[in-house]
């Protein structure tokens, strides 16, 4: 059964992506994979302390500036100074635990940091809004008070984009925008959803389905994370081969900025107005002001889904294949999900089953001169007679290209799994293994070139001159040279277009004394990889903080004075989310 999109997710812990799932730890699968990798026992690591132990700095927010919030979230209602203050359902709360939920995002330097009880940095208050009709007043108080603003949604970013850094500012609140969740409304006759921009990945497609729709946008983030934060990020979405990524999806946006509000598209389906706006706001990562209000184009949710796999002798190969799909298939042709695992990455999960299955599979493969294969799942969505003609005439251009089919059992499983890896991540910290996972896109006449380039740059970094391995205890001291590790980096196409594909890339090693040096280690081997092979910085995990100072790289000086310039228009005195996107030097 695959997983369902609009099923109610509990809140996740403050130091983890999710709540624990209903079987608990490891699968066995995994622990005995772990187990071959690492000579025996797992490297042992620590559990996340109690939060009443977690050391949060003193609150640096003003008596009058805190007022200010309370009199802008709650207008005529009294709250206790320094306490939370609730009204007509917004709130300012200065709380250890709330100030501790929104100190920091998910990637794997904020948790290691979180689950130790020392955040890099926390807010000086959390402000949730009820309404969309205080944000004004909200920003207007921070701008008189000189306060700095992160707008915070799921809390899902992994690059730094919800870190609450102060700029120049002398307090930072995260602004809590998920009690901002209701659909505005819904065209049926255009097609198009209008949903406030706190609103949930789960709660979004529920809304959807009790009228017969979808968005079909689906990051593994789906089930923390907001409409708005997929559209401040770029996001792409696990399904967006077929859907579109939520830049295609969007048409229509509200941001209110400390200068005032930016309502952007809904006049028609295209126009020739001047540059497209809604691009300078989709993207920008809360530097410009608060996204408030989306419009998206939805479609009829889909009856049937079919599933297929296919193997193919070397991740290139099947590279190849899948451009062919691409370039010379029907439009309709690929796949939802289309996703092609490198050898690695096909042999960590085949070697998680010891079913009789699996057993099969591999002598089946064998037999066909196949002995390290690249897998490709497909996914395809919609009616029942469609995607069966989809997925058909998708076979033959797979198997023209040396695809030997696997049956549709792989993508099934990894459907109904979809969502479940950040959780495993979570787990594999506690035991002491270092994971986490970067991404890039290329051109397909440099995919393979920049697949190699990268997975080499990252086992070298894990490898060599790391860390000696031991307790996971963040830090940002510089680790001691050691033995190289059993690192395992694992790769994989995820979202296809006809002239290119994205890498996503996964890598696991024995936790080092300092995992946060280890982690860097690893970043800027990678980065440079991705730099030396003319790739994009980020495909869809944003810039944040942790790819602000390749941003030149990527759009030059001139596009990089552009932003400046568009954030000094509408937010002139630095207010919004401060380091993010262009750096320490957009404050």
């Amino acid at each position: 059964m695959a997983a369902d999109v609009t099923e109610t997710v509990p809140e996740a812990p403050w130091w983890g992506w999710a709540p624990q799932g209903p079987d608990g730890g490891l699968p066995e699968g995994v622990r005995r994979v772990l187990r071959e990798r690492f000579g025996g026992e797992l490297p042992g690591g620590t559990a996340p302390v109690p939060a009443a132990e977690a050391v949060l700095p003193d609150p640096t927010l003003s008596s009058e500036a805190l007022a200010a919030l309370i009199a802008a979230v709650n207008p005529g209602a009294d709250g206790p100074g320094g306490g939370p203050s609730q009204g007509s359902g917004g709130s300012v709360s200065q709380r250890s635990e709330d100030r501790l939920r929104h100190a920091a995002g998910k990637h794997t330097p904020d948790l290691l940091r979180q689950r130790a009880g020392r955040p890099l940095a926390a807010p000086d208050a959390v402000v949730r809004p009820a309404s969309t009709a205080v944000i004004p007043a909200i920003l207007a108080a921070c701008v008189t008070h000189r306060v700095a603003v992160v707008p915070f949604g799921g809390g899902t970013s992994v690059v730094g984009g919800v870190a609450p850094l102060r700029g120049s500012q002398h307090a930072v609140i995260a602004l809590d925008l998920t009690g901002l969740a209701a659909l505005r409304g819904l065209n049926e006759t255009d097609r198009t959803a209008t949903f406030e921009a706190g609103i949930r990945g789960p709660a979004l497609e529920a809304a959807l389905a009790s009228r017969g729709f979808t968005l079909g946008h689906l990051p593994q983030s789906h089930q923390q994370a907001t409409l708005g934060g997929y559209a401040a990020t770029r996001s792409a979405g696990q399904a967006s081969t077929g859907y579109g990524a939520i830049a295609d999806l969007i048409t229509g946006i509200r941001i209110e900025t400390p200068t005032g509000a930016l309502a952007l598209g809904g006049r028609g389906p295209a126009s020739a107005a001047g540059p497209d706006l809604r691009h300078l706001v989709i993207g920008s990562e809360g530097t410009l002001g608060v996204i408030t209000e989306v419009t998206v184009a939805v479609r009829p949710r889909p009856t049937q889904k079919a599933y297929g796999s296919w193997a193919f002798p070397s991740f290139a190969a099947g590279a190849e294949a899948v451009r062919a799909l691409a370039q010379l298939g029907l439009p309709g042709d690929l796949p939802e999900v289309c996703r092609l695992s490198d050898e690695e990455e096909t042999g960590l999960t085949l070697a998680q089953s010891v079913s009789t299955g699996t057993k099969l599979l591999r002598r089946w493969l064998e037999m066909r001169g196949i002995h390290t294969p690249a897998l490709l799942l497909g996914v395809w969505e919609g009616t029942t007679t469609r995607v069966r003609g989809r997925r058909g005439r998708a076979a033959k251009i797979l198997r023209r290209y040396g695809g030997v089919p696997t049956t549709g059992i792989p993508a099934a499983a990894w459907d109904d799994g979809r969502f479940g890896a950040p959780r495993l991540r979570d787990e594999l910290l506690t035991v002491g293994v270092f994971v986490d996972t970067l991404e890039t896109a290329a051109p397909w006449s440099r995919l393979d070139t920049t697949h190699r380039a990268v997975v080499a740059a990252i086992r070298g970094a894990l490898e060599v001159g790391g860390g000696e391995a031991g307790s996971a205890q963040p830090s940002s001291a510089a680790s001691s040279p050691a033995p190289s590790s059993p690192a395992a980096v694992q790769g994989h196409v995820s979202h296809v277009y006809r002239d290119g594909a994205s890498l996503y890339f996964t890598f696991i090693a024995a936790a080092e004394t300092d995992p946060i040096a280890q982690y860097n280690r690893v970043k800027r081997a990678a980065n440079a990889a991705i730099l030396a092979q003319g790739a994009t910085i980020t495909h869809h995990h944003a810039v944040g903080t942790e790819h602000a100072a390749m941003l030149e790289d990527e759009i030059g000086s001139v596009g990089v004075r552009v932003l400046r310039a568009a954030r000094a228009e509408v937010d002139p005195t630095g207010i919004m989310n401060p380091g993010k996107l262009l750096g320490d030097g957009n404050t």
